[in-house]
């Protein structure tokens, strides 16, 4: 079964590929030679989710996928949310964004927050949603080497340790990506 990710974020796709089935042939965005950047302008997780997909099957006639994430702080009324990519501007700098987030909670104690991922599958034309949830705590400080975007201050629940500093298969069998990963996977099984 082929479908393509809509993504050339190496990192999730190395995710998605250790989630999904042998079965499944997943083409990145590089595989079918999109080399632009995805429209992401709409105002929830769920509309950039969609819009992506779309415009890649209204370009290319096949069934894909697409995710979009945002890290949800409670004391921030769910900044950076839908901007986490760009909340330190439209450079998508990761350390950047870290570090306005930490300066903005520098002064808070309430530190809960939750990473969401909404994914969006359009098969033979039909549009599907899976949502997965990650609760946790922003850390003080950057901990960790491994990971990316906000995984270095990001603490989940039940663990000690960042996102950052778990092991990927560790990871991997609580993140959020993975929670919609495999709610997508349980989907395509059943087809």
């Amino acid at each position: 079964m082929q479908l393509c990710f809509t993504t050339t974020n190496l990192h999730k796709l190395e995710e998605v590929n250790r989630l999904l089935k042998k079965e499944f042939k997943i083409a990145s965005l590089y595989d079918i030679g999109f080399k632009e950047d995805l429209p992401e302008t709409k105002d929830t997780l769920e509309g950039n989710s969609l819009q992506k997909a779309e415009t890649i099957y209204q370009l290319y006639g096949i069934d894909c996928f697409s995710d979009d994430t945002g890290l949800e702080v409670e004391a921030l009324r769910g900044e950076p949310g839908v901007r986490s990519a760009r909340y330190a501007g439209e450079a998508k700098n990761d350390s950047a964004n870290r570090q306005l987030l930490l300066q903005n909670l520098s002064m808070v104690n309430n530190r809960q927050a939750r990473f969401r991922t909404i994914i969006t599958l359009i098969w033979k034309g039909n549009v599907f949603q899976f949502e997965g949830v990650l609760n946790g705590l922003i850390s003080k400080e950057e901990r960790g080497q491994n990971g990316f975007g906000y995984d270095s201050i990001f603490i989940p629940d039940g663990q000690q340790l960042t996102l950052a500093e778990i092991n990927l298969d560790i990871k991997n069998s609580l993140s959020h990506r993975s929670i919609a990963i495999k709610k997508l996977a349980e989907f395509l099984n059943k087809l």
